[in-house]
């Protein structure tokens, strides 16, 4: 038995994210699933590092899947690149031990959201970035990411109203780049919650434009309530860039 890692890339946007759905094809997973199938001829259940939300991109997702057909890697990923639709890509394909698991020996991630912070919209970054005509302060927004470093308990930031399992996650790195009027939030840390990026990326902004203070940052981690942070930016701007091992 061949325990097959792959790193994935795709643009999201036509998709209902990661997870394969009983009554929907539009899942990465299932197109996955479906060139494997017609590569081995097994019914094989791929295992992906987590979740994506319907239109979030990805760089750098990680699965693996256990199989007995003999295909070199080479031939493998040519295989998966000629049947997968153009926007799902296989970048890399290795294989690893036996006991290797995307989701349960991931370390880390990184992510990435998009801003395009411009009065007049793009066309050329609206699939892939969410329009803030309002002026950012920039070192403002910086300052109060600085406050989300560390363990925390981060369900405030969170679409989770309650949960069994643990909603204490470190962030090691947050970085805010300008690379012209796009700017750039990446998140780095050991792990994150449903919407969780998505929902510091919102509350970083409003800080940034003034509708809400630095010090909310504080009140939400201590308080724990998800609806004194900002809004949930919209998914096409997120990318997952890297899960780490």
């Amino acid at each position: 038995m061949r325990n097959i890692k792959l790193t994935i890339e795709y643009d999201g946007k036509r998709y209902l994210g990661w997870q394969r759905l009983g009554d929907s094809e539009k899942t990465i997973q299932e197109k996955v699933e479906g060139v494997i199938k017609l590569l081995t001829g097994e019914e094989i259940e791929i295992v992906g590092s987590g979740r994506t939300d319907a239109g979030t991109h990805a760089r750098g997702q990680v699965a693996n899947f256990k199989t007995t057909h003999q295909m070199s890697l080479p031939e493998m990923q040519q295989f998966f690149n000629r049947y997968l639709p153009q926007d799902i890509v296989v970048n890399k394909i290795e294989e690893v031990p036996e006991r290797f698991h995307a989701r349960y020996h991931a370390k880390g991630k990184q992510y990435s959201y998009y801003v395009w912070n411009n009065a007049i919209p793009s066309v050329f970054v609206r699939n892939t970035s969410f329009h803030c005509p309002q002026p950012l302060d920039l070192e403002k927004m910086q300052q109060a990411a600085e406050k989300l470093i560390g363990t925390h308990d981060f369900i405030g930031f969170s679409a989770l109203k309650k949960s069994k399992k643990s909603t204490v996650r470190t962030i090691d790195e947050i970085t805010i780049t300008p690379e012209g009027d796009l700017l750039r939030f990446t998140f780095k840390g050991n792990g994150f919650l449903h919407k969780m990026v998505r929902i510091l990326t919102g509350t970083l902004i409003a800080i940034g434009d003034g509708t809400l203070p630095p010090e909310v940052i504080d009140q939400v981690l201590a308080d724990k309530v998800r609806q004194a942070a900002g809004e949930t930016v919209p998914s096409h701007g997120l990318f997952l860039d890297e899960v780490y091992y």
